[in-house]
């Protein structure tokens, strides 16, 4: 498996990845393309391309914040899922950034997001905010209430979610 971070929105894997980002995440989830290619030159973010015996079979959009990295769309493309893959990736998160925070669809809402949490408590991670409410990505679009999720115990949650506010959705 290799991950390679996309740094321009020419490259040819990101009409790909947003084609199958807009199937997956529903309007309040996710970022209109004018707003996706802003994070190509925004140093705090990465756009990683995750490649499987040569195909693009998904990707990350990870920020690094202060002393965590706050993982904002990981996904593996449909017609790759269910092959252990998504293991594969959050293995690789680990090695590679050993403090990683994200935000899911609370469980109970459906069979997809209470198996979505089921994956990563298998994977390591666990819920440390039953509370939190992602903002609004932009005009047209609502705030979500949501989980997050770590691999780690942060020291102050608070600030954590201060940070993601200001930096992640600003």
């Amino acid at each position: 498996m290799e991950f390679l971070q996309i740094t321009s929105p020419e490259d040819y894997r990101v009409q790909e990845i947003y084609r199958s980002y807009c199937n997956t995440f529903p309007e309040d989830e996710r970022r209109d393309w004018e707003k996706l290619i802003t994070l190509f030159s925004n140093p705090k973010a990465k756009i990683i391309s995750v490649l499987h015996d040569s195909k693009n079979i998904g990707y990350l959009i990870l920020w690094e914040l202060s002393n965590y990295t706050f993982v904002e769309h990981f996904e593996v493309f449909e017609e790759f899922r269910s092959q252990k893959l998504g293991s594969h990736i959050t293995q690789y998160l680990f090695e590679n950034f050993p403090r990683i925070i994200l935000e899911i669809e609370p469980d109970h809402l459906n069979e997809n997001a209470a198996r979505r949490y089921a994956f990563y408590q298998r994977n390591g991670f666990r819920l440390i905010d039953e509370m939190y409410v992602q903002p609004s990505y932009g005009k047209g679009k609502k705030p979500l209430n949501l989980w997050l999720l770590s691999n780690y115990t942060p020291e102050n949650l608070n600030n954590v979610k201060d940070e993601i506010y200001d930096i992640v959705y600003h």
